[in-house]
């Protein structure tokens, strides 16, 4: 049976302005870095990009080396396009990036014009487009002149390979000189996407003042910090779960954090929400922030995500309280 998205899912979503420019974006926004790659079940990752449409999910973030193995979430989401949602290929906000390890030799990382146009390249090719709407610098590069670095972000959206760009992990100053220098060659820098929980704060030390005076949009990646801010870890770390198997989480995983997590829960219980839909509200508070970039297994978390966007406000008492436990972090 073909896929017909729901008729309603306009109608309940809110979307944000993308800093100065004319885009909006979804209050959140579907990654793909996990759960999408060739090891991964196909149908469980196709179930994810429908619901996401069918709730007003309009953008799909990706990247070169996204998996595993590399490339392989783009031939995924390649997959998912021609099966289903090519017809709806104007509605979508489709993004890569590179920066990281991608291929061999000295072509295949950083920051250089000949690794980005390159990448890109095969990134259209992977996924089936003509073009990307956002096209990421996913590091800064120190070996690399950000003249040359910013000089092919331009040439990719003069050629037509991308609609906008934009930068990832920058600092405040990084991305000043970046901006003004995409600013001076005619192509603004529509959007930075930056790591940001309520475990992971340093945007707050000047990068979001420079988004906001820069005019440029931020959509914040890992705002459940890798499911941290959920209940999965509420009472320990699950056998096979990711904290369990070594890598980045389980270098971030402590009791301590769980602890806090514990406590911000019952914060979040006297609001009537989910931890990970409190994180996600906390996240999406700060007037600079366009948009929650989240990632999934299952559809359901889709769903809690998405509610969390129609949660009240926060009250002056609750964000005291939830300050109080993190200056504990």
């Amino acid at each position: 049976m073909d896929y017909r998205p729901d008729d309603n899912r306009y109608q309940s979503m809110a979307y944000r302005r993308c800093g100065r420019s004319g885009l909006k974006l979804p209050g959140i926004s579907l990654g793909l870095w996990q759960n999408f790659g060739g090891l991964d079940l196909f149908e469980n990752g196709r179930a994810m990009a429908r619901r996401a449409f069918d709730l007003g999910i309009t953008h799909f973030d990706l990247a070169n080396n996204y998996g595993p193995p590399y490339g392989s979430a783009e031939e995924t989401f390649g997959r998912i396009l021609a099966k289903d949602l090519a017809p709806y290929r104007d509605e979508l906000v489709i993004s890569s990036k590179a920066g990281y390890d991608m291929w061999p030799g000295p072509y295949g990382d950083r920051g250089s014009r000949k690794y980005l146009v390159s990448s890109l390249d095969q990134s259209l090719k992977r996924m089936g487009l003509a073009y990307v709407d956002i096209f990421y610098h996913h590091r800064p590069d120190p070996d690399t002149p950000l003249e040359e670095t910013m000089g092919a972000l331009d040439f990719i959206v003069r050629s037509g390979r991308a609609l906008y760009a934009g930068l990832s992990n920058y600092k405040p100053e990084e991305t000043r000189r970046a901006a003004a220098i995409l600013r001076s060659l005619g192509t603004p820098c529509l959007i930075h996407q930056p790591s940001y929980s309520m475990f992971n704060r340093w945007v707050e030390d000047g990068l979001l003042q420079a988004l906001e005076q820069e005019g440029i949009g931020c959509i914040a990646f890992s705002p459940l910090y890798q499911g941290l801010l959920t209940d999965k870890y509420l009472q320990g770390v699950p056998q096979g779960s990711r904290a369990g198997q070594g890598g980045t989480l389980a270098g971030r995983f402590s009791e301590a954090k769980v602890e806090l997590a514990r406590r911000l829960d019952e914060v979040a219980r006297g609001r009537g929400q989910k931890l990970s839909q409190m994180a996600l509200s906390w996240v999406l508070r700060q007037p600079a922030v366009t948009s929650a970039l989240i990632g999934a297994s299952r559809v359901g978390q889709i769903e809690d995500a998405v509610a969390a966007l129609s949660a009240p406000a926060f009250g002056a008492e609750e964000l005291a309280a939830i300050e109080a436990i993190l200056r504990e972090n």
